[in-house]
């Protein structure tokens, strides 16, 4: 009888195994991430950001404000629970690009969300890379 923190590993190795093999893994493993209620909000929004696409901060605030019936939401906010998220590569914040659709704002390192976003098979042609800021 396995413990359920090793069941959850291993179903997070299978599904990591899957994606770097260059597939879109068809599960998603239990997700318990520990945050706010806008935090999960927005890490929910991340998870149902299509494989090999991308969205952006703005977009996300948008869908926010409009499901709480309110003018707008600061896409500043949307970024900052976006790079609280506990959970990368299986909760996408890869996915989520500027407004101009610059590759900024990337814990993980610049370089390893362009990595990510070309195993995705994304077209990298109308991206751009930020010249200087916090993501680099």
């Amino acid at each position: 009888h396995m413990p359920n923190e090793f069941r959850m590993m291993v179903e997070y190795k299978r599904w990591l195994d899957v994606y770097f093999s260059g597939e879109e893994p068809n599960f998603t493993p239990p997700l318990h991430p520990i945050g706010s209620a806008f935090r999960q909000e927005v890490w929910q929004i991340l998870l149902q950001i299509p494989y090999g696409q991308t969205t952006t901060y703005g977009e996300i605030a948008a869908t926010i404000a409009k499901k709480h019936g309110i003018a707008q939401m600061s896409s500043r906010a949307v970024g900052g629970a976006v790079g609280w998220n506990p959970i990368c590569i299986i909760i996408p914040c890869h996915r989520v690009v500027g407004s101009n659709h610059s590759l900024t704002g990337y814990g993980g390192g610049l370089s390893n969300k362009i990595a990510l976003l070309n195993l995705e098979r994304n077209d990298m042609s109308r991206f751009t890379i930020p010249k200087k800021g916090t993501a680099l």
